[in-house]
């Protein structure tokens, strides 16, 4: 073959080569950790959803059942979901997800529970989640407006087909799963928290956050979160994982637990008191927690929040 011919072939091989890598490239960089040797976790972004992190900002786990295995949560889009099956099974290639357990109905938690439907598995929620999906669904437009048409492709929102309340169990061959209800509403009113007595884990997606402050919603029970959290905290599991955050400690709670408290306690006493919403913040306590993302826009939406929620009590 002439030299020309050789080079112009050589062109085509490399490019095709980059072109179909450019297809089949993950656009999640997702690195599990190790809870215990049947649990695996990625960490979420402590940032909103955004371009740079493709709303990949809560935090996930896979668990062998020993038969099969069980997803918590599902993450933000159809390819995140696609990657975290990609990735569980280099690590059990026997094994199948079994189940998908959506610890609340945000979209950064439930938009990938389309493709495992797909393979197959269930996907369980608490009994209210599929009214919290049907009566917000201005929740699931943001990945719309943030994602580029690539990463978003495929995404879409289903219900969850199987719906429960705590109490409820999943069991496989070598350990059981317990859903656990810990209060009426608390962040929301689907929050559950999965719970692996065999590992001494509890996963409780929005009920905990670290490394970022708590959103404090028109939706929220400030007394039902803080029970939510003082219920999960007897248990005493040695592994407690929230939905946001590094930290997996048995008293990684602590930090939302206290500043709930001090919200509580000050904004009601500051309302009580006659304070104008205008000033109240300057009589919230919380400045000890500024350490967090997204400390001082957050703090001041939710001390807003909350002062409203009792001036309509």
């Amino acid at each position: 073959m002439p030299f020309y011919k050789r080079g112009f072939m050589i062109r085509v091989v490399l490019f095709l080569s980059f072109f179909t890598s450019s297809i089949f490239a993950d656009f999640y960089d997702l690195k599990p950790i190790k809870i215990t040797k049947d649990i695996s976790c990625v960490i979420g972004d402590f940032h909103p959803p955004m371009k740079s992190n493709k709303g990949f900002v809560s935090n996930m786990c896979y668990i062998n059942m020993g038969d099969s295995l069980v997803v918590l949560d599902a993450g933000p889009t159809y390819n995140f979901a696609k990657e975290f099956y990609t990735l569980m099974k280099k690590e059990y290639p026997k094994l199948e997800v079994s189940h998908v357990i959506l610890s609340n109905y945000h979209d950064d938690r439930i938009q990938g529970a389309s493709y495992f439907k797909e393979l197959g598995a269930k996907i369980v929620g608490h009994k209210t989640i599929n009214d919290d999906i049907k009566e917000n669904p201005s929740k699931f437009e943001r990945m719309k407006q943030i994602l580029s048409k690539e990463v978003y492709e495929k995404t879409k929102v289903i219900y969850a087909d199987s719906l429960v309340d705590g109490g409820y169990e999943i069991k496989g061959s070598n350990k059981t799963l317990e859903i656990i209800k810990p209060s009426k509403i608390s962040e929301e009113k689907s929050d559950i928290a999965i719970y692996s007595k065999d590992d001494s884990f509890l996963f409780v997606g929005n009920i905990v956050f670290n490394g970022r402050l708590l959103s404090y919603k028109k939706t929220s029970n400030i007394d039902g979160w803080i029970e939510a959290i003082e219920n999960l905290a007897k248990i005493d599991a040695k592994y407690f994982l929230g939905g946001h955050g590094k930290k997996f400690d048995k008293n990684s709670y602590k930090a939302t637990l206290e500043y709930l408290k001090i919200l509580r306690a000050d904004v009601k006493k500051a309302y009580e008191d006659e304070i104008d919403i205008l000033e109240v913040k300057k009589f919230v306590k919380t400045q000890k927690f500024d350490y967090l993302n997204h400390f001082e826009q957050l703090n001041n939406a939710n001390i807003s929040t909350y002062y409203n929620q009792l001036e309509w009590e």
